[in-house]
C-alpha cells in the first residue's frame, strides 16, 4: 500500500468548519476524485485518511496535513488536481507527495501563527509582547475537556513580533479588506498542553492588560521542524518530496494567497 502526505488550506469561511465536518469533506473528495483509497479490515471499514496538527475551530490555515493510504500508485500531481477540483472552495489542496520513512506527525515540531488584531493599538502590543517575553512564566487558564486547566504559555513561545498592516500588499487565508491593524507573529513550539494564539493573547492581557477591541483573526503560517541552527521551519514535506518532480521545495511559510 502506498501513503500519500498532502498539504492543504482551510481559507475564508471554512476556518469555522469543525474536524469532523472537514474529515467528512475529504472522504467525498476522494471518491469523487477517483483516489484509490484502502479501506481498514473488519466489521465497519473505513477510508485510510489520518490527520495530523490539525488546526482548531474558527482557525485559518495555510499548512493542514493528512495522510491517504492507496491501494495502488499514483500520479502525485493528478491526485492534487482531482482533490482539490472535488473539496469546496476553501479547502485547498496545496501539495501532494508520497509518504516515506517515519510518521508526519513527528516532524510537526513547532507551527508560525499570524494573528490579526483589527483596531489594536500598535505601541500597546509593542510593549505587551516585550513584557510577555521578559517573563520567566506566565501561567495562563484554558477549559478543556475535564474542567480548566493551568499552564505555562510563555515557554512555547520561541519568537513574538509586532507589525503594522498597513504596508502588507499579501492576503493570508484569514484577511479580509478593512481597516489596517497591528499584527503579530508567534512562532510556537509544539507541547502538551497545546499552547494556542489565543493562549498567547492571554498571556499579553495578564502581564500588560493588552486586550484587542474585536475578536482577532488567526492564520497558520506554516508548521513542521525547526533547525536548530537557523531558527528558521523547514518544509516537512521535505524529507519525503522527489527532487526529481521539479526542483526543491519552497520554505514552510510560503503561501499561496486566498
Amino acid at each position: 500500500m502506498q501513503r500519500l502526505r498532502v498539504r492543504y488550506a482551510k481559507r475564508g469561511r471554512l476556518r469555522f468548519t469543525s474536524h469532523r465536518d472537514i474529515s467528512r469533506a475529504v472522504e467525498r473528495a476522494v471518491r469523487r476524485a477517483g483516489v484509490p483509497v484502502a479501506y481498514s479490515a473488519g466489521f465497519s471499514p473505513h477510508p485510510k485518511i489520518s490527520y495530523a496538527g490539525a488546526a482548531p475551530t474558527g482557525v485559518a490555515s495555510e499548512a493542514e496535513y493528512l495522510e491517504i493510504g492507496v491501494t495502488t500508485p499514483c500520479d502525485f500531481d493528478q491526485v492534487r488536481q482531482a482533490l482539490d477540483a472535488s473539496l469546496p472552495p476553501g479547502l485547498d489542496v496545496l501539495d501532494v507527495v508520497e509518504a516515506g520513512p517515519g510518521g508526519l506527525a513527528d516532524r510537526l515540531e513547532v507551527s508560525d501563527w499570524e494573528v490579526r488584531l483589527p483596531g489594536a493599538d500598535r505601541e500597546l502590543a509593542e510593549v505587551a509582547a516585550e513584557k510577555f517575553l521578559a517573563a520567566g512564566t506566565v501561567e495562563v487558564e484554558r477549559l478543556t475537556k475535564k474542567g480548566p486547566r493551568r499552564f505555562d504559555a510563555r515557554e512555547a513561545v520561541l519568537e513574538l513580533t509586532v507589525s503594522d498592516g498597513t504596508d502588507r500588499t499579501d492576503r493570508t487565508a484569514a484577511q479580509v479588506d478593512g481597516e489596517p491593524c497591528v499584527i503579530l507573529r508567534m512562532v510556537v513550539r509544539h507541547m502538551t498542553p497545546a499552547v494556542r494564539p489565543d493562549d498567547v493573547l492571554t498571556g499579553l492581557r495578564l502581564v500588560a492588560d493588552f486586550a484587542p477591541p474585536v475578536p482577532p483573526e488567526v492564520t497558520r503560517l506554516a508548521q513542521g521542524p525547526l533547525d536548530v541552527s537557523t531558527g528558521a521551519l523547514a518544509d516537512p514535506l521535505d524529507l519525503d518530496r522527489d527532487k526529481t518532480r521539479g526542483g526543491e521545495a519552497g520554505p514552510a511559510g510560503e503561501h499561496v494567497a486566498g
